[in-house]
Order: C-alpha cells, then sequence, then structure tokens
C-alpha cells in the first residue's frame, strides 16, 4: 500500500444538509492508496475536525489502545470519548461526504470551510478560524530550527 500524504490548502463551503465536497486533489490520493473509508472526529488539540483514512484511523487507535491500560478508570474514560466523537463519513459518487451537527458545532462551522493536507490526515476548519496564521512567521522560523537541530542531536523532534 503506497503512503498517503496530503498537501493543500482548499476552500469549499458545507450545505444546508451538512454535506461537503472532498476536493479533488484529496480524492484522487484515497484513490491511489487504496483507501476508501474515512472516519471524523474534533481535533485533540484544536478546534477543528480531522479527516482520517481508514488505515491511518486504525494505526491510531492502535497507538492510543497499546499505551491505556483497560483497568485503569481515566484511562477508559479517555478511550470512551475519543471514541465517542468518532463518525465514519462515506463519500457519496459525487465525492461529497456528511457532517453531523455535532461536529459542525464542535468546529464552530458555518458555511465556509478550509480543508488543510497535514501529511496522512485532512482537517476541516472553519474559514474564518483558519484566516489567521497558526503561528507568525519569525515563531515558526524559530520553532522550525528548534526542532531540526534536535533531530539533528538525536533528541527527537519535539517543539
Amino acid at each position: 500500500m503506497e503512503t498517503i500524504r496530503f498537501i493543500g490548502n482548499i476552500e469549499a463551503k458545507v450545505d444546508a444538509k451538512g454535506r461537503a465536497f472532498l476536493p479533488s486533489a484529496f480524492r484522487k490520493v484515497l484513490q491511489q492508496t487504496g483507501s476508501e473509508r474515512l472516519v471524523v472526529r474534533q481535533d485533540v488539540f484544536q478546534r477543528c475536525l480531522v479527516l482520517y483514512p481508514e488505515q491511518v484511523w486504525n494505526r491510531r487507535l492502535d497507538e492510543l489502545t497499546s499505551t491505556l491500560d483497560p483497568w485503569n478508570k481515566q484511562h477508559q474514560q479517555l478511550r470512551r470519548q475519543y471514541y465517542r466523537d468518532a463518525e465514519d463519513a462515506v463519500l457519496d459518487s459525487g465525492g461529497r461526504f456528511m457532517l453531523t451537527r455535532h461536529h459542525i458545532a464542535q468546529a464552530g462551522i458555518r458555511q465556509d470551510i478550509r480543508f488543510i493536507g497535514m501529511g496522512d490526515t485532512i482537517e476541516v476548519w472553519a474559514r474564518e478560524a483558519s484566516d489567521e496564521p497558526f503561528m507568525q512567521p519569525d515563531d515558526f522560523a524559530a520553532a522550525m530550527e528548534q526542532a531540526m537541530r534536535r533531530k539533528e542531536n538525536g533528541e527527537g523532534t519535539a517543539l
């Protein structure tokens, strides 16, 4: 199976029924990698939604469950919350998928959205929330320099 690499920053709209067209560039990546199913859930850190191809979702679940103790109450609550917010995002023949009212509210989406390719996932933002830079240019440059220096020193890439 081919490696999944989504890149791009594409504006779109959600219709009154909560449907959005997945941009064709992202659909092509899914087709090339044999991914037919997507899962959507709110991002853990940001007010946006994340679309996971099925194999990426399964890999992330495996990572999560391998670190959580099923006999630890807090770990079970974490796992439960993570699963609770996830839904299938099935593409119809025209390349549209449905966002639930719950997910639309979680992400603060009105009508205009922005898809951002994030490597093996796709983020869906309320367009207004994604208009401003996520980091100022100088902060971004400094954080990249620090992250890459740590990598060169074998310290990992944690920012």
